[in-house]
């Protein structure tokens, strides 16, 4: 009933490839798993009986399998709150993220939540025992699926992080991804990263998001205003799709608001930050999206969480009982960061357009249709 959604490399071309010229330096992969020990699993689930499914799970392991119960300094920022992001609370409390990150749609949030546990249990009973907290956040993908029909189950969360490798990530229509729309177009997983140089030293600050945002005037790719020219249809903003009110003559056929739906991004970085300063990187993550022409929407959740994998061992919550206990982290300089953020900023802006170019046209629920970004659009906005 569901399959493992690995990277097919050499079928779908990235921004890049269609001309798009962006700046800065990326990792080998573009990709979140460039910033090492960083893993990335998804589980697809697309079929038509005995519902019409079109979602899935992404799973996030910030030290990769071995280690993933090991604390990363973190932090969170919110541009729009109409969405979820669990285990935010102790994120914000203690400046730190000690589990694992999964993405998903909205309504099976509590069953990836669930998976996400049990799998901890599993794989790392010692910190089981104490007590876990994950990251799972979620985008809106009713218009394809049958978000109601309860699919997600906890087993796709532990097949998710099951799978989770380095290398490429698949893109667009990809584990949490699958049933997402951005800008009017078909939307989805997109990844990218950003190599921070200084001397002889290096870093990696890679990006992964869950796009589902934005109205379909609003989409710049690199100042070309794609979205308000393109000649693909835009049935989810245009026509009316929701079933309940065209059975009901005394109600006025509704089409989706332009611009609702929601983004989850996920930071990751090797540079040694504190806490605070995975906040300040997380706060720049919308001027990123800002670059693709979001406007930020009143329905849309936007929220980003930004961790480091540097200092292991560090940021220790060991219960010392009566004993006082000290610890030292290294991190860059406050006056040093401006590259940071102009990482974030630049990887956040092309994960965005390689998730609408790795997309394709998908018919979900009802027949409801969401065409992907034309490429040879892109290529002539670029030639």
């Amino acid at each position: 009933m569901f399959n493992v959604e690995r990277p097919k490399n050499g079928t779908t071309p990235r921004a890049r490839e269609l001309g798009v010229p962006f700046d800065g330096e990326t990792g080998t992969w573009n990709a979140i798993t460039d910033v090492p020990g960083v893993t990335v699993g998804q589980v697809t689930l697309s079929f038509d009986s005995p519902v019409v499914a079109r979602t899935g799970v992404t799973a996030i392991l910030p030290r990769g399998r071995e280690h993933a119960g090991l604390p990363c300094a973190a932090g969170i920022a919110v541009l729009n709150g109409n969405g979820e992001l669990t285990g935010r609370s102790w994120i914000e409390e203690s400046g730190q993220l000690q589990a694992p990150i999964a993405l998903t749609n909205s309504h099976a949030v509590g069953a990836v939540h669930r998976g996400v546990d049990a799998w901890m249990a599993e794989h790392h009973p010692a910190t089981a025992a104490a007590w876990i907290l994950p990251a799972v956040g979620e985008t809106w993908d009713g218009y394809l699926n049958s978000i109601n029909a309860d699919t997600v189950r906890p087993e796709h969360a532990a097949e998710a992080l099951n799978a989770a490798a380095s290398g490429p990530v698949a893109e667009g229509n990809t584990g949490g991804g699958t049933g997402m729309n951005c800008y009017g177009f078909k939307g989805g997983t997109g990844t990218a990263s950003r190599v921070v140089r200084s001397g002889e030293e290096s870093w990696t600050v890679g990006v992964l998001l869950q796009a589902n945002f934005g109205g379909r005037k609003e989409l710049r790719i690199q100042g070309q205003p794609l979205g308000q020219d393109s000649q693909a249809p835009n049935p989810m903003e245009t026509e009316p799709w929701f079933e309940a009110d065209l059975a009901d003559s005394s109600t006025a056929p509704r089409s989706a608001t332009p611009g609702a739906g929601s983004v989850i991004v996920i930071v990751a970085t090797d540079a040694p930050l504190l806490p605070d300063q995975c906040r300040a990187l997380a706060r720049r993550v919308p001027l990123g999206l800002a670059r693709t022409g979001t406007t930020g929407s009143h329905f849309s959740g936007d929220i980003f969480l930004a961790f480091s994998t540097a200092n292991p061992g560090g940021l220790s919550s060991a219960m010392a009982g009566k004993t006082v206990s000290t610890e030292t982290l290294e991190h860059v300089a406050w006056g040093s960061i401006d590259p940071f953020f102009e990482a974030v900023v630049q990887a956040t802006e092309e994960a965005v357009v390689n998730a609408l170019v790795a997309a394709r046209d998908t018919v979900g629920r009802a027949g409801h249709v969401s065409y992907a970004l034309p490429h040879d659009e892109v290529r002539a906005a670029f030639s």
